[in-house]
């Protein structure tokens, strides 16, 4: 037997959950962990101060898992962001070895956890491929351009010629990472609030070791949205909260990039024109409206105030750096 087939078997997985206000859906994901023949070791549910029945799907739902379940409810709703770094930060506390992120609005496939431990005496940043509603596979082939601080869909097939694509971007809705990775990179940034995070999280995972995506599917989206095909990819519905973050966001993402000497002003404003025009785009076409620009226009203009400020900091790692 090979080390990396060693390390394979022996990697055990902890389920990282963020969830607000959609306990229907937590509670169909937590069902298909039950009926994983092999799951993870165990489940930390973050409850960003959810005021539905949360609490009482996740007590029902600790009675009948086989597995520990940590429930961390927040006073507040922190986000995604904040409930990740959240749930990071518990799991590496619990002896966590390996994490896998996950948003409340999917199912886990039936042999999905088997499917990824065969990556990880290999990869330490891995994510899966995923069905959307009608189990049909989603679209997730992504790269980061530093140029242009957005991530840009990649045409064709990815997997012809072999079964794992290189990126360098993340996505939180099927993460794999490896918890001495997270040390490493320090945890999600909770200032994000929802959107980016995830991508800049893959970017700065994609400067210390691989990222792939992996020919595996083993995840299923289970919330309905409104999309238009754009040919090379799908354009789904959002909502005015988002799409202020997704112009808000752009201001941490500029301060990661420049951290790390890849902040290009000229490159960085076509970018942020390009988002915006994506956002209408979706507004018209998807959505049919035009009452989410003022959005937009907030979120832009909160951007600029975080670029601007002299203070801002990155997340640090949480070991420290080995010595040059």
């Amino acid at each position: 037997m090979s080390a990396a087939q060693g390390s394979a078997e022996a990697a055990e997985l902890t389920l990282v959950i963020t969830t607000f206000n959609r306990s229907g859906y937590l509670r169909g994901l937590l069902d298909s962990v039950a009926a994983l023949e092999s799951g993870p070791v165990r489940i930390i549910v973050v409850d960003n101060a959810s005021t539905d029945d949360t609490q009482e799907v996740l007590a029902a739902a600790a009675k009948q898992l086989s597995v520990p379940l940590v429930n961390l409810r927040l006073p507040v709703n922190a986000g995604g962001a904040g409930g990740f770094a959240a749930g990071v930060e518990r799991a590496l506390a619990e002896g966590a070895s390996w994490l896998w992120l996950m948003d409340d609005d999917v199912a886990i496939l039936p042999g999905a956890v088997v499917a990824l431990r065969k990556w990880t005496g290999m990869y330490e940043c891995i994510h899966g491929r995923r069905m959307d509603g009608a189990g049909r596979p989603f679209f997730w082939q992504h790269r980061f351009l530093p140029f242009l601080g957005i991530h840009v869909p990649v045409r064709g097939n990815v997997f012809r010629d072999s079964p794992v694509f290189a990126t360098n971007v993340g996505c939180f809705e099927g993460m794999l990472i490896s918890a001495g990775l997270v040390r490493q990179i320090g945890l999600p940034d909770q200032r994000y609030f929802i959107n980016g995070d995830d991508e800049i999280y893959g970017w700065l995972a994609s400067r210390l070791t691989d990222v792939v995506y992996v020919n595996d599917f083993v995840l299923q989206k289970v919330r309905p949205q409104k999309q238009i095909d754009l040919g090379i990819r799908h354009l789904n519905d959002s909502s005015d909260l988002s799409r202020f973050y997704s112009m808000r966001n752009r201001g941490h993402t500029a301060q990661y990039l420049r951290v790390h000497g890849q902040f290009s002003r000229p490159g960085f404003a076509l970018g942020t024109l390009l988002t915006a025009a994506k956002e209408l785009l979706r507004l018209l076409a998807v959505e049919h409206r035009l009452t989410g620009v003022a959005s937009l226009w907030r979120g832009w203009r909160e951007s600029r105030a975080i670029l601007h400020d002299g203070s801002w900091q990155p997340m640090p790692p949480l070991v420290p750096a080995p010595p040059t």
